[in-house]
Formats: structure tokens, C-alpha cells, sequence
């Protein structure tokens, strides 16, 4: 299958399950949601949600570094805006805007392997602290969520905390695992190097403390969005959302994430009594957001400079 056949797909997809979820939630009922947002907590999340890009900006910025890619905060700032721009608006989720840093990390000059592995690492730092807080979330909410699972609410908790402590734990066990000699060379090698360096458990934690304010970041952004629109809820709660809603959001089937994360949404805050209108009105939100943001990385931090 071709590429731009693949990418046109993908777009059709998107949009067929967005049209599909407002379609079962009511788009007279979603409308009526997003006309009384209220511009002030639209404004909060979406300074949250610009905050949180930065930090990860930075985050990337530093993982580049480390592995030898060497980029200044503007240039970091500026490319990761707008690979979220790209991401936004081009088929595949969060790999168009992934393969736009590393190739402009690499065209500045830099390692190819380092460009490579720096986006790859700062997408995985990411992943690893969602899913932890996604977990622990769970675990607070476990009044609400482990009934709608049918299952005991201690086992809920056990299953929760036990399965974010040894996700937690799994990085730490990266050099021991690639003291291998089957990853003596290849495309692990510059993997292999850093992660065998004395200063790995240093880096490991900082990307842990900016990861974590990323997702929290994000939260905040999500329940600006929410509180814009009248949905009140605890702050566990959009602490366990924001995993099912950003990951369903990074599967490369639609374009910027549009119907996924609707879907997503509608799915995880239907236990807490969140009418699907107004989740779907969450997701939308967050989707501008997104573009809000592409657009204000243009703006702000120009094009690529040549040469």
C-alpha cells in the first residue's frame, strides 16, 4: 500500500470515528458544551498545556546532550513546537512531529544515532511516566473504577501500585541489560554507551522529575479543558484520564489524534458520571489546544534556519 494512500487512510479513519462518537453523544448536546465554554479556564489549560511542552522541550534538549546531540533552548524550543504543529495536523499521531526532530537535529549537524535515539528516549520517558501516573490515579480512584471493573477494590489497589512500582523499576535495569555482548554493536550501540556511563542513574532521575511535570502539566491542561466546559472532578481523576486519553491519542490511525482521543475520553470518565457530551467536548478541546499550540511555535520561534 502507498504511503499517501496509507496517510489518506489514516485521515478517513480519524475523522469516521470522530463523526461516530459525536454521532452517539449528541452533536446538538457537544455543541451546546463547547458554546458555553468559559474562556478563562480555556485560557489556564491552554498555558498548561503550553507549559508542559516546554518542559518537554527542555527534557529533550537535555537527552540530546547527553547522548552527544548538542542543541541550544531556542532551537529545542522551537523545533519541538513545531513538530507538535506537524503532529497536529499530518496522519500517523506523534511520528510525524518525532521524525521532524530528528531529522532537523541531525541536518543542524549533529550525530545521526544520538539525533535518532534522543527523540526515541524522550518519547519512552514520556510513556514511562504517563503510565505511572495513569496508575496511581487509578489506584486513588479506586472507589469509583474498581467496581465498574467487577473487581474487589484491595486487589484493584494491589494490581495498581504493584504494576506502577515495577514499571517504575524497569529503566533501572537497562544497564544490566545491555552489558550484553549481543548489543556490543549496531544500532543499540550509542544506547548501549550512555546507558553504561556512570552518570546514567543522574540522568535517569532528572528525566524522571521533568517527565513527571510534563503528565502533570498535561493533566492540568485536560482539566482546564474540562472545568472550561462545567466538568468538575478530583484531581485523581484526570491523573488516571490523562493515560487512556493521550495514549489512544498517539495511535497512529488518525490525524492529531482526533477521534481516538474523543473516544478515549468518553471511555474513561464515564465511571465518574461525566455525560458523554461532555467528554467528548474535553477531547475537542484538547485537540485545539494541540493546533493552538503548532500554530504558536510557528509564530514564535520562525522556520529552521538554513545552512
Amino acid at each position: 500500500m502507498k504511503r499517501p494512500f496509507k496517510a489518506l487512510l489514516r485521515g478517513l479513519v480519524g475523522l469516521a470515528l470522530l463523526g461516530a462518537v459525536v454521532a452517539l453523544a449528541d452533536p446538538a448536546r457537544v455543541w451546546g458544551q463547547l458554546r458555553q465554554a468559559q474562556p478563562g479556564w480555556l485560557l489556564a489549560g491552554l498555558l498548561a498545556g503550553i507549559a508542559s511542552n516546554l518542559v518537554s522541550a527542555l527534557r529533550w534538549r537535555a537527552l540530546a546532550r547527553w547522548l552527544g546531540a548538542n542543541a541550544s533552548t531556542r532551537d529545542a524550543c522551537r523545533w519541538y513546537f513545531q513538530a507538535i504543529g506537524l503532529n497536529a495536523l499530518l496522519p500517523g499521531a506523534v511520528v510525524g512531529g518525532d521524525v521532524y526532530r530528528a531529522v532537523v537535529l541531525r541536518g543542524a549537524g549533529q550525530d545521526t544515532a544520538a539525533s535518532s535515539w534522543s527523540v526515541v528516549l524522550d518519547r519512552l520517558s514520556g510513556l514511562w511516566m504517563l503510565c505511572a501516573i495513569g496508575g496511581l490515579g487509578a489506584a486513588a480512584c479506586a472507589d469509583v473504577l474498581a467496581p465498574w471493573l467487577r473487581l474487589p477494590r484491595g486487589l484493584f489497589i494491589a494490581l495498581m501500585l504493584g504494576g506502577t512500582l515495577l514499571w517504575l523499576a524497569l529503566p533501572w535495569c537497562l544497564p544490566a541489560l545491555l552489558r550484553s555482548r549481543r548489543f556490543a554493536g549496531g544500532w543499540l550501540a550509542p544506547l548501549r554507551e550512555a546507558a553504561t556511563r556512570p552518570d546514567f542513574p543522574r540522568q535517569l532521575v532528572w528525566q524522571a522529575g521533568a517527565s513527571a511535570a510534563v503528565q502533570l502539566l498535561s493533566a492540568a491542561a485536560l482539566a482546564g479543558g474540562g472545568l472550561a466546559l462545567g466538568v468538575a472532578l478530583p484531581a485523581s481523576v484526570w491523573a488516571w484520564a490523562i493515560a487512556p486519553v493521550f495514549l489512544m491519542a498517539a495511535l497512529p490511525v488518525s490525524v492529531g489524534g482526533w477521534g481516538t482521543r474523543e473516544a478515549a475520553a468518553v471511555a474513561a470518565l464515564a465511571p465518574f458520571g461525566v455525560a458523554a457530551s461532555a467528554a467528548v467536548g474535553v477531547g475537542v478541546v484538547y485537540g485545539v489546544y494541540g493546533l493552538a499550540q503548532g500554530a504558536l511555535g510557528a509564530l514564535a520561534f520562525g522556520l529552521p534556519r538554513k545552512g
